[in-house]
């Protein structure tokens, strides 16, 4: 496949405008006051570590994506190197991951939509059923990502975190980071940049997509990699200007809209509507744009037999019950979901996943720069032993129901997928 295919509609632009709205989109609207409950004062630090393997795991993607010119990402760069029983169980587990931040967003936006208008808890649901139900449909219509459209929402939503973040710091008060609650030791650090990894996952979406960039040899290692230091920069003083505009006790008390409840501590009422309008925004667009792609790599794994038949019909090009089936599950964790349990699962499989993307990294990676993946693969098996740690102490029912999946993935997976796939 030639990297300069005409067809290529992605430019420099797009490119960085996409990966950063898709780790923005979503990560801080929900991370900032899981991060602020784990690591208090040091919030921002979590961000940055979490950062460290966000960019060696980016650079690990690049090489990969850029060596196979393929689309399909980690499924992809596993199946060239002939471990197709490992990338078929990956894949599965890569699309839990997924199902599991849909429903963050969708968490998400029902949160900050209804704390607008003081909704309840009923209201809440009913918004984040609403956005799932919307979006699915406009999928299933074949209407999915417009790239002038997600690149308005990427410029409104940098510029209101931006704008946010100014407005904390010019109101600098040590004190507040650590108002109401308890200094943190250092060593929190780790421990929250291990629960909001989930975070910084967006930017490899745009791996699916290599058949549409231009000249992805030449774009894609300049632009994401500016795109995930920019993001990282944009996170730590998110961290720490919200904290300085609520304190830390109610970004952790109201973690489910922190970013609301500062920008409505600073600006009122018309703070409390920017944040809102940027909120929903970002959150609706990083669903749409994680549906459109994990629904697009179950057609691609169920076209190497990975995957039950099931995934593969399409209609309009859509592969419509992947779209149904993935929206399905979302929407039913979004709803009976706990914000703190959906954040650090999902984190816990991105992290696996660019662990091992890393890994198979170092087979190609030139030999001076080899230390990039070993960064990245010591930094995430660290922070993972860590989120195992903390999960089996704060949600030892959810971190064994998440082990039972990867025990069925790895084990259940072969059997499941020739049963149905010779059915078909």
């Amino acid at each position: 496949m030639s990297n300069n295919k005409p067809s290529g509609s992605l430019g420099w632009l797009s490119v960085w405008a996409l990966a950063a709205g898709g780790m923005v989109g979503g990560g801080i609207y929900t991370a900032l006051g899981v991060v602020v409950a784990v690591a208090g004062q040091w919030a921002w630090l979590s961000f940055v570590l979490s950062g460290i393997i966000a960019c060696s795991s980016a650079y690990c993607y690049i090489v990969l994506a850029n060596k196979f010119e393929e689309s399909g990402g980690a499924f992809t760069y596993l199946r060239e190197v002939n471990k197709d029983g490992v990338a078929g169980s990956l894949s599965w587990l890569l699309l839990l991951g997924y199902v599991l931040t849909m429903a963050v967003y969708a968490f998400a936006f029902g949160h900050y939509l209804s704390y607008s208008f003081n909704g309840g808890p009923l209201i809440t649901r009913i918004c984040a059923i609403g956005i799932m139900l919307g979006l699915v449909s406009l999928n299933l219509a074949g209407v999915t990502k417009t790239k002038k459209v997600e690149i308005a929402i990427v410029t409104l939503n940098l510029l209101a975190l931006i704008g946010l973040a100014i407005v904390g710091l010019l109101q600098w008060d040590t004190l507040k980071l650590v108002s109401g609650i308890e200094p943190r030791p250092l060593w929190s650090v780790p421990i929250g940049a291990a629960s909001i990894f989930m975070a910084y996952e967006g930017f490899q979406l745009l791996t699916y997509e290599y058949d549409e960039i231009k000249k992805p040899k030449k774009i894609l290692k300049p632009t994401i990699m500016a795109a995930v230091v920019f993001v990282i920069i944009i996170y730590a003083i998110v961290a720490v200007g919200a904290v300085m505009l609520a304190g830390s006790l109610a970004i952790i008390a109201q973690k489910q809209v922190s970013l609301s409840v500062a920008a409505r501590s600073s600006l009122g009422l018309p703070g409390l509507i920017a944040m809102t309008v940027a909120a929903v925004f970002a959150t609706a667009a990083a669903i749409n744009s994680t549906l459109f792609s994990s629904a697009k790599l179950s057609k691609r794994v169920a076209d190497d037999q990975e995957l039950p038949s099931f995934f593969k019909k399409t209609k309009n090009n859509v592969p419509y019950r992947a779209v149904i089936l993935l929206g399905i599950l979302s929407t039913i964790l979004a709803v009976i979901g706990k914000l703190s349990s959906l954040v650090e699962a999902a984190s816990l499989i991105f992290l696996i996943t660019f662990g091992v993307v890393n890994i198979i990294a170092l087979r190609f990676i030139k030999k001076g720069k080899k230390w990039i993946s070993w960064v990245g693969i010591i930094f995430s098996g660290l922070v993972i032993i860590i989120l195992l740690m903390r999960l089996s102490v704060v949600a030892p029912i959810q971190l064994g129901i998440l082990l039972l999946l990867a025990v069925f993935i790895i084990v259940g997976r072969p059997a499941l997928v020739k049963k149905y796939s010779s059915n078909s």
